[in-house]
């Protein structure tokens, strides 16, 4: 494996350690190049595409204040940093900056470090909200504090960090709710295929009246209703995400708190490598509760739910390859800066995943910018 680069830049006068964020950047890390021990504000400034939320997820990189005046050239840092980018700590816990999980803690005048923003002509605009994260305690469960943000919930879900989350408490019941992508076609490929082999194919050979089930391998009739299947999967996944994922809770606590768990949690750590695919139990409960419909509605349920269940797959394995992969053009690489501008600049558009024919259907497509040079992850 190799050496990770050392990146830490100077922005208004703040020093900050985006050794680890480089290759997550939702801009590219190829845009970042040259940056290390210098100033970036004129390009930060300059580059187009940095909204709130991108602001509120750097304060997650900042590193000490008082070694803001040595630079980085110094041999060690002393908020835990060396020169190769390692972290003395890691997220969730105490640096010796003073810092918990990149938060100030509160200060006298009561805006818990809140800081006054102003425009050209000097008019107050918005209080910077690099506290935020005072409101709850990520050394607790997140679950059982949702409902204590109230009306602040929905700013607060979309602003993103860059650490680890505890949803539930202890640690037997956390990796439950943790998914590593390679768990989701490990049982989905061989449930799809037992789906097909045992009820699809048989289902389609009775339908025809064959006594061998295996002619319907044969025939185009299987795998147009998978692909029937897989392309009613694209609109669901589009309605799920845009009405159920991202519903308004408004101030309703407990829709507060079902939405975080569906959804909102992963606008808050969407870099979260285990909460990038959806787990398993949950996916066989919506599977069995969806497949009521179709048997009703398809002549061959069983083929369909296996095709839309090929589509699931597919659209979970693209969601994860968006956020940790590297294409380098085409389909993905379209997909990939539409997802980021999802997560970091339109929450409430751009729902589709593995495409975006449903986002230009119902309105709601995302016009991404173009760019002179092609983006690397």
């Amino acid at each position: 494996m190799g050496r990770t680069e050392p990146l830490i830049v100077k922005y208004k006068n703040k020093w900050y350690d985006l050794t680890e964020f480089a290759h997550k950047h939702p801009g590219g890390k190829n845009s970042l190049t040259g940056l290390h021990n210098k100033d970036m504000e004129e390009r930060f400034d300059r580059a187009p595409g940095h909204s709130q939320a991108a602001q509120y997820l750097m304060k997650e990189y900042q590193v000490k204040p008082s070694a803001e005046s040595a630079g980085p050239d110094a041999k060690q840092q002393p908020n835990g940093y060396t020169l190769n980018g390692a972290k003395a700590t890691v997220n969730g816990t105490t640096v010796t900056n003073g810092y918990k999980n990149g938060v100030k803690p509160p200060t006298s005048n009561g805006l818990h470090g809140k800081q006054a923003s102003t425009v050209g002509n000097g008019e107050v605009t918005h209080l910077t909200d690099d506290s935020m994260e005072h409101l709850v305690d990520w050394s607790k469960p997140m679950v059982f504090q949702i409902h204590k943000l109230g009306d602040k919930y929905g700013e607060w879900v979309n602003k993103p960090v860059d650490r680890e989350l505890r949803l539930f408490g202890p640690s037997w019941v956390e990796n439950m709710t943790k998914t590593p992508w390679w768990i989701v076609p490990g049982f989905w490929i061989p449930a799809i295929l037992y789906i097909i082999v045992q009820f699809g194919a048989r289902d389609l050979a009775a339908g025809r009246g064959w006594t061998d089930p295996n002619q319907s391998f044969l025939t185009v009739d299987l795998y147009l209703h998978l692909v029937i299947g897989a392309f009613a999967w694209t609109l669901l996944e589009y309605s799920l995400h845009r009405w159920v994922f991202h519903l308004d809770p408004k101030s309703n606590r407990f829709l507060q708190t079902f939405h975080f768990l569906i959804h909102g949690q992963h606008h808050k750590v969407p870099f979260d490598p285990h909460r990038l695919v959806f787990p398993v139990p949950p996916a066989i409960l919506l599977t069995t509760i969806f497949y009521q419909p179709v048997y009703y509605v398809f002549p061959y349920p069983r083929l369909t739910l296996a095709g839309g269940l090929i589509g699931y797959l597919i659209y979970d394995m693209i969601h994860y390859y968006l956020h940790y992969g590297s294409p380098a053009g085409g389909h993905l690489y379209h997909m990939k800066r539409y997802h980021y501008s999802h997560h970091f600049v339109h929450h409430d558009q751009g729902y589709g995943i593995s495409s975006d024919l449903w986002d230009k259907l119902f309105g709601t497509r995302i016009i991404l910018r173009k760019l002179k040079y092609l983006l690397k992850w």
